[in-house]
């Protein structure tokens, strides 16, 4: 027996990282190879034109498992009861602009969206918030979508985690997918903290500590962390363009896990409604080790913090409290 479609919407679906991830949705990445989807491709109004030829090529691509596609400039029509959804919309910043500034327009927009959703998609959707600040962007989404659970409102740090195991993997001398529950923790910015402490390598069919097998905690220390944090920096500077395809592959990775499990044994990163875990203020969106099962996330508990990474955790989420203590004031909320 066939199994149900999913419906998913992609707001900002005209943009770059919309055209990269469609095809990735409709072939069965996101959510098995099983899984059949419908998308619901949603943009402002002048990119209505743009999505009919996307359509098109969807059309025209050969993916057995999407059963339809539909593109709107409403977001009462785009969110009618979807199963998930892939935030790619937000307002880009702009040389000279104030974080104020863009928390406000921003605001603007996933208010639009949050209360769209929350009076027509399902009260069991699934949120991933890519576009920037996402982790305060997804909480405003959550705070204007009130009848949909915290925990299902998420921000991107995938992408982090798949930069910050590339970087490992070539260091330790393995394949990227022997580089096991290293972590990101925090923003999806410049104060992140990619985490190795607990993490380990495949080598030779042997558990390898990460710090054991790099045997540079100078380097972990220094280098790898800023190298991870500006990634998305090097980039634009390199390609004249921010990151498209690789965030595309995130987004859907972040997806797959919470929709179908993550290894045993494995974590990954995602950010989270925070619970209090590790000390981090409740009810910030903070990227956390997670595990994932039967489409829900849970916080990993009890792993290591020493004084280094506590100093980390504290930065980063001192930057999230204040995004977030300005984008409620900016909507009267706080």
């Amino acid at each position: 027996m066939s199994k149900a479609p999913i419906k998913v919407c992609i707001t900002g679906a005209a943009g770059q990282i919309g055209y990269a991830i469609l095809p990735m949705i409709a072939s069965g990445q996101m959510f098995g190879a099983d899984q059949p989807v419908i998308l619901s491709l949603l943009d402002i109004p002048a990119c209505v034109g743009n999505l009919t030829g996307v359509m098109m090529e969807l059309e025209d691509g050969y993916y057995p498992l999407l059963k339809a596609v539909a593109a709107y400039d409403d977001p009462l029509l785009a969110f009618a009861d979807c199963d998930a959804c892939v935030a790619l919309g937000a307002f880009p910043r702009k040389a000279g602009m104030e974080r104020k500034d863009l928390l406000e327009k921003n605001a603007g927009i996933f208010r639009v969206q949050g209360e769209a959703m929350n009076k027509v998609a399902k009260k069991s959707i699934k949120v991933l918030v890519v576009g920037n600040p996402a982790n305060t962007n997804a909480l405003l989404l959550k705070t204007f979508a009130p009848d949909i659970p915290a925990q299902n409102f998420t921000a991107l740090t995938r992408l982090d985690l798949n930069r910050a195991k590339a970087q490992i993997a070539k260091k330790a001398g393995v394949a990227i997918e022997d580089v096991k529950n290293i972590a990101i923790w925090g923003n999806h910015s410049a104060t992140q903290y990619p985490e190795v402490n607990n993490g380990y390598v495949v080598k030779g069919g042997e558990k390898v500590p990460v710090r054991t097998a790099v045997a540079d905690d100078a380097y972990l220390n220094g280098e790898f962390i800023t190298c991870v944090q500006q990634r998305g920096a090097a980039i634009i500077k390199a390609r004249g363009g921010s990151s498209v395809f690789s965030a595309a592959r995130a987004a859907v990775c972040h997806m797959h896990d919470w929709f179908c499990g993550t290894a045993e044994g494995e974590h990954v990163s995602m950010g989270v409604y925070s619970d209090g875990s590790y000390g981090i203020q409740a009810g910030l969106v903070y990227s956390f080790p997670v595990t994932c099962k039967a489409g829900e996330w849970t916080i990993v508990q009890g792993l290591a913090v020493d004084d280094f990474s506590r100093e980390k955790l504290t930065l980063t989420e001192k930057e999230l409290i204040e995004e977030r203590d300005t984008a409620m004031e900016l909507i009267g909320a706080k």
